[in-house]
């Protein structure tokens, strides 16, 4: 879908940066607070989907206050439970972990117990609060409140199984009656196993995106990528007057994650519906507040979906595609090139580095694909994908096309091996293979050709479709590189393999849990 614009005209939005929009909607919304004298009432509408009401509702503010957090009222801290858990990796996921959760009124002294027993929650870690306020940017919405927490959890023990408990100065999850909120992690082993992780991108709230995380719970991953598109709180994003941004959408997401999420960390990065222009000149803040990432990117303050870690074998690579995408410019060149970059030292770095086999690169819009809806960004291809032959990255996965499309094997901007259903293919050998999984419960969209999956194939040696120009507009291209579609929900199960001959095995499973594709990636030692 089209950048979240928050009810900037569209005449205007369509030629702004975010930051202008941000400046945009700070000024309109002083103007009109004066105008009102600050005094309107903010309505009373329910929270949205899974949790109803989880963020509270306060009245606008008057102008100079908009960034304030206003005073929660007085509610009992033993009633207040925490929900929403999500966890992510430091910088090194053999020693870190990140224990984020939301509660829906502020709580005094937040921490988290931990320990490698439920009964022995013995260490106690202080948690950061980041609130978040969102004004009442439409007559047809309230104003938001919600309080982030966030606990750096390090000096872990590599490859240790660890319970652990969120409480306040009011709830110590150490308590029996607490003992059914305890959830669990595995830290990184120190030493090369083989792992399951997982990957989809364009999620949502919907029953769809809902069971996608059980069936990534079912596949016991290390982790999980997310690809962007996390929540959707801008439904349409189409720049006009009419659009709403519901702050209350990220309590229903939250909520509808924690059951996997709570215990399988939870790496994201930003999509174009991510950048929500109110909190910040970058539109980062909402995510800065929301959620706790590796910080070892070009400017973890600024493109806070911008990092790295090694798990295993398996050097992994988050990027903003926002930053080089010639289709939704509203952050196009906002790192000045920085990530890019970044990304440069950052692949030869992990390329060099003992130990590692595969590298895997995810962020949001993709580099190859044939949907009618966007297809392939070139700004994408031309800022990144020479630096991806350049340090032989073995899997790139994005999302933004609401499908599942996979390449073949790709050098150079060209096919170097045709990658069947079953099919295999080496890096240094080969090429790239290319992922869209898109499909991981947003509303889905159309390839122009017939799908083409295990079990279904329809073999197209070229695809007319097209890529977006540095100009904003689609360059019609013909595609030989379209090797499986499949116009459905689904996600990838990544199974990893050291050892003298390494290897990745690629499935990608629909809802049903059908299998629609699947393929391998092997590691010539002669690099």
């Amino acid at each position: 879908m089209d950048t979240p614009r928050f009810g900037v005209p569209e005449r205007l939005a369509q030629r702004m940066t975010m930051a202008e929009q941000h400046a945009y909607l700070r000024a309109r919304l002083s103007r009109r607070r004066m105008l009102r004298g600050g005094a309107a009432a903010a309505g009373t509408v329910a929270g949205a989907g899974l949790l109803g009401g989880a963020a509270r509702a306060a009245g606008p503010r008057p102008a100079a206050a908009v960034d304030r957090m206003p005073a929660s009222a007085a509610v009992n801290g033993a009633l207040v439970a925490p929900f929403g858990r999500h966890l992510a990796f430091g910088a090194d996921p053999r020693t870190q972990m990140r224990i984020s959760w939301q509660v829906p009124f502020a709580v005094r002294g937040p921490y988290v117990r931990i320990g490698t027993s439920p009964l022995e929650l013995t260490r106690k870690v202080e948690a950061e609060v980041r609130s978040l306020y969102t004004p009442s940017l439409s007559d047809r919405l309230p104003a938001v409140e919600q309080f982030y927490l966030h606990a750096a959890v390090d000096g872990l023990s590599p490859g240790v199984t660890y319970y652990y408990g969120i409480g306040h100065a009011d709830r110590d999850p150490a308590e029996p009656r607490h003992f059914a909120s305890v959830r669990t992690f595995r830290t990184a082993p120190d030493r090369q196993r083989a792992f399951v992780f997982t990957a989809f991108g364009d999620q949502g709230v919907s029953c769809h995106a809902l069971a996608a995380d059980q069936l990534i719970l079912g596949q016991n991953p290390s982790f999980h990528l997310h690809a962007g598109d996390l929540c959707y709180a801008d439904t349409t994003g189409h720049g006009k007057k009419s659009d709403l941004y519901d702050a209350r959408a990220w309590d229903s997401f939250l909520a509808q994650t924690d059951s996997v999420a709570a215990t399988v960390p939870w790496m994201v990065t930003t999509g174009n519906h991510d950048m929500e222009a109110w909190y910040s000149p970058d539109g980062y803040g909402g995510q800065l507040a929301r959620w706790s990432l590796p910080d070892n990117g070009p400017d973890p303050r600024r493109a806070p979906g911008v990092y790295s870690f090694v798990y295993g074998n398996v050097g992994v690579v988050a990027l903003d595609a926002n930053d080089v995408s010639y289709e939704i410019t509203a952050n196009n060149g906002y790192t000045g090139g920085a990530q890019t970059r970044w990304l440069d030292r950052r692949l030869d770095e992990l390329r060099k580095r003992p130990g590692i086999d595969f590298l895997v690169v995810f962020f949001h819009h993709c580099a190859y694909s044939t949907t009618s809806a966007h297809a392939s960004d070139g700004g994408v291809r031309d800022a990144w994908l020479p630096l991806f032959d350049r340090h032989q990255v073995d899997l790139v996965i994005n999302g933004h096309n609401h499908v599942y499309e996979r390449t073949d094997a790709i050098r150079g901007g060209r096919v170097a091996r045709r990658v069947p259903v079953a099919g295999s293919a080496d890096a240094v050998r080969d090429g790239i293979v290319y992922v869209t999984a898109g499909g991981a419960g947003a509303r889905l969209y159309e390839f122009p050709v017939p799908d083409s999956y295990e079990g279904h194939t329809e073999d197209l040696d070229e695809v007319k479709t097209y890529h977006w120009t540095k100009d904003g507009e689609k360059n019609r291209e013909t595609a030989d590189w379209s090797r499986v579609r499949y116009t459905g929900f689904s996600f990838l199960a990544v199974e990893v393999e050291p050892g003298p001959r390494p290897r990745l095995s690629v499935t990608a499973l629909a809802e049903s849990g059908e299998r629609v594709d699947r393929f391998e990636i092997t590691r010539s030692r002669s690099q």
